[in-house]
């Protein structure tokens, strides 16, 4: 790693210990840079914006947790505990609320989006070679695989992200998940505790 590149992981790596501790609202990029021991002049050689911090703050977070999904993928385990476990490896840690509630906010809607679309882009390949091995196995029949682990993830994210949903908006994805991926009725009951 260039000696660039590495200065601006640290950055990144004050900036995450920072926002969990204090918020993201309420650090400072002057407490960033003071804690860094860094001039402004060089902060702003890596990012234009907090914003752009906190977005690659974020995908330094993504980037961990696709690490711990590709562990899984990699495991013994039977197809449905390797989706549960994927989907499960890709929820933020709860140390990490703070950041996620900065995502949330009304005037980092654009990120939230660029965000959600990154993920869905970086875990659509690992869920779709669970779907391959689910087939290989006959728990499901379809083509088109990386497309359907693609809806689903879209939908379960709008409907799911928010916490707004109820047990019939669960029940319908269970049902549509089975028909999409050609699976028996009663297969992807899982998704029901992955969701609560």
């Amino acid at each position: 790693m260039k000696k660039g590149e590495r200065r601006k992981q640290e950055l990144l790596q004050i900036a995450y210990r920072m926002f969990l501790q204090k918020g993201y609202e309420e650090t400072s990029v002057d407490e960033i840079i003071s804690q860094a021991g860094i001039a402004k002049g060089t902060y702003y050689y890596y990012f234009e914006t907090k914003e752009q911090m906190l977005e690659e703050v974020i995908g330094m977070m993504i980037e961990q947790e696709m690490q711990a999904a590709e562990q899984i993928l990699q495991t013994d385990l039977p197809v449905p505990q390797k989706i549960v476990g994927i989907i499960t490896s890709l929820r933020p840690a709860t140390a990490e609320s703070p950041i996620e509630e900065a995502l949330k906010k009304p005037e980092n809607i654009i990120m939230h989006g660029k965000i959600q679309k990154k993920l869905i882009e970086s875990v659509t390949p690992l869920l779709s070679k669970v779907v391959e091995e689910g087939i290989a196995e006959g728990i499901f029949a379809c083509d088109h695989i990386p497309e359907r682990v693609r809806m689903l993830l879209v939908i379960s994210s709008e409907t799911f992200d928010e916490g707004q949903f109820s047990e019939g908006d669960i029940a319908v994805f269970i049902d549509m998940a089975e028909k999409l991926l050609g699976a028996e009725t009663g297969t992807m009951q899982f998704i029901r505790e992955l969701i609560r």
